[in-house]
C-alpha cells in the first residue's frame, strides 16, 4: 500500500531490485544532491557574490529576507555580557554533563593531535590563526556541535574561533549555545546564518574579519555555500544532511536498530538505513519501525523522512552487506553483528565514524565519546574524513641547504631546470656554482 513502511523494504530477491537500490544511493549522492538543486545552487551563488561586493549591507539585506529580522550591523555581534548572562543561568545538571564531554572530547583530540610532533627537520605544522564555525539553527539548539567543532580548533592551538548561527530563537540564538561558547572561551559570536552568513566569513565584510577555515554541518545552502567559498577560504567537508548505515544479523536486537535508524531519521532530512543478511531481522525491525516512529513528537516528519530517504536493504549474504556499505560509505555506520561486530567492522573502508557493537549508538558519538560528530555526508566518507584537531593546522614545508650540498646537486637540479625550458632556473643555481 502506497504510503506505509512496508515500502521502504528492498529484497535481493525482488525483480526491481537494482533500480530502487539505485534510487537509494542517488538520493544520497553528490551527483544528485548537485544536479537537482541547480537554482539553489544558483540562488546561493548570488548571495555569496553580493556579500562579497556589498558586505554588511547584503548580509542584513539577506537575513531579513531569509530569517525575517531586522538587524543593523552593530546588531550582528552578541555582546559577551549576554554570553556571560545565559551561562551563569544554565541548569547546572545540564552544565555538568557538558563540562564532562568537553574532557572527553579534548582528550581524545589531544591524543590524536600531529601538529605538536615536530620531529622531522624538513616540515613544520603551525595552526590555523582564525576560523569560523557554522552551528545549524534548527529546531532544537545543537549545543554539542559547538563542542564537536570549537574545541578541535582549541586542541590544535586555533587563537580566534567564530561562531555564526541564525536568529531562530526570539531573533537571536538560543541561550544553550551561548552558554556553551561562553564555557568555552568564545566570545565572537554571530546571530547570522545561511549563505550570507558563510559568506561574510570568507570575504570578510565591515563589521566580520575573514576566516581562515569554515567548518560544521547545515543544511543544503550552508553546504551549497561553503562549496562556492572554497579557495577563499578552506572548508571540512559537506557536513549534512545526516545518515546512519546499519549492518546487522541475526544478532541483532530488532528494537535498538530500529531506535538507531529513527535517530537520524528524525534530523528532517535525516537517512537511516539497515543492510543485513537476515530477512527476519528486517521484518521485525519494520515491525519497531511502525510501532516507534507513532511514539515520536516529530512522528510525522520522521514518518516522511523514512519513506523519502530510509530503507531495509536485505542480500544474500554478509559478504554482500559488507560490499554494499563500503559502496555506500556512510556518514555514521553502526555494526550489531554480536560477537562478529569488530570482525565485520575491519573489512568496512568507509564510513565517517564506526560505531562498533549494540552498546555503541551514534547518540553516544553525537555527544560525548570524544570523536567530532562533524562528519561527511552523501557518500563523500570516501574522501573526506571526520573534523578532527588535525584538520586545523597547516604544514609548512622547510629546505635548508649549504654551500657543499647546493654545489653537489647544481649539475642536476640546471639538467632539470633545462630540460623544462626554464632556464632562469637553472641560472639562479649556476650563479652560485660559479
Amino acid at each position: 500500500m502506497s504510503g506505509t513502511l512496508q515500502n521502504i523494504v528492498i529484497r535481493y530477491q525482488d525483480a526491481d531490485f537494482e533500480s530502487k537500490v539505485r534510487r537509494l544511493l542517488a538520493e544520497h549522492s553528490m551527483c544528485s544532491f548537485l544536479q537537482s538543486r541547480k537554482e539553489l545552487a544558483q540562488s546561493v551563488r548570488t548571495i555569496v557574490e553580493q556579500v562579497g561586493l556589498r558586505g554588511d549591507e547584503a548580509v542584513a539585506e539577506y537575513t531579513e529576507k531569509f530569517d525575517r529580522i531586522k538587524l543593523t550591523p552593530e546588531q550582528f555581534r552578541i555582546p559577551q555580557r549576554d554570553l556571560k548572562k545565559v551561562h551563569r543561568d544554565l541548569d547546572r545538571k545540564l552544565l555538568a554533563s557538558l563540562r564532562k564531554a568537553i574532557v572527553n572530547i579534548r582528550k581524545y583530540q589531544s591524543e590524536i593531535f600531529i601538529g605538536d610532533k615536530n620531529t622531522h627537520p624538513g616540515i613544520r605544522y603551525l595552526p590555523l590563526q582564525r576560523v569560523g564555525v557554522c552551528i545549524p539553527g534548527a529546531s532544537a539548539p545543537l549545543p554539542s556541535t559547538v563542542m564537536m567543532t570549537a574545541i578541535p580548533a582549541q586542541v590544535a592551538g586555533v587563537k580566534e574561533i567564530v561562531v555564526v548561527s541564525p536568529p531562530r530563537y526570539q531573533g537571536g540564538i538560543h541561550p544553550v549555545i551561548l552558554g556553551v561558547c561562553f564555557e568555552l572561551g568564545i566570545t565572537e559570536v554571530y546571530r547570522l546564518g545561511g549563505a550570507q552568513a558563510v559568506a561574510a566569513l570568507a570575504w570578510g565584510t565591515q563589521t566580520i574579519r575573514k576566516v581562515d577555515k569554515i567548518v560544521g554541518p547545515g543544511h543544503d545552502v550552508v553546504q551549497l555555500a561553503k562549496k562556492e567559498v572554497y579557495g577563499l577560504v578552506g572548508i571540512d567537508s559537506f557536513a549534512g544532511p545526516s545518515d546512519v548505515l546499519i549492518v546487522a544479523n541475526e544478532h541483532a536486537n530488532p528494537a535498538w536498530v530500529a531506535a538507531d535508524i529513527l535517530s537520524q531519521a528524525e534530523h528532517d532530512p535525516g537517512a537511516g538505513i539497515l543492510v543485513t543478511d537476515s530477512p527476519q531481522l528486517a521484518e521485525k525491525v519494520l515491525a519497531e519501525l511502525e510501532k516507534q516512529v507513532s511514539a515520536l513528537g516529530r512522528s510525522e516528519t520522521t514518518r516522511k523522512c523514512l519513506l523519502a530517504y530510509s530503507g531495509i536493504v536485505v542480500l544474500e549474504n554478509m559478504d554482500r552487506v559488507i560490499a554494499w556499505a563500503n559502496e555506500f560509505a556512510a556518514e555514521h555506520l553502526q555494526v550489531q553483528c554480536g560477537d562478529q561486530s569488530k570482525a565485520v567492522s575491519e573489512k568496512l573502508v568507509n564510513a565517517g565514524a564506526i560505531f562498533i557493537g549494540s552498546y555503541s549508538p551514534v547518540a553516544v558519538g553525537d555527544y560525548f565519546a570524544g570523536p567530532s560528530h562533524t562528519l561527511p555526508t552523501r557518500q563523500t566518507s570516501r574522501f573526506f574524513s571526520a573534523l578532527t584537531s588535525n584538520d586545523f593546522v597547516k604544514s609548512t614545508s622547510i629546505i635548508e641547504y649549504d654551500a657543499r650540498k647546493l654545489i653537489d646537486s647544481a649539475e642536476d637540479i640546471i639538467r632539470l631546470a633545462e630540460t623544462e625550458g626554464l632556464n632562469a632556473h637553472a641560472n639562479s643555481i649556476q650563479i652560485r656554482r660559479d
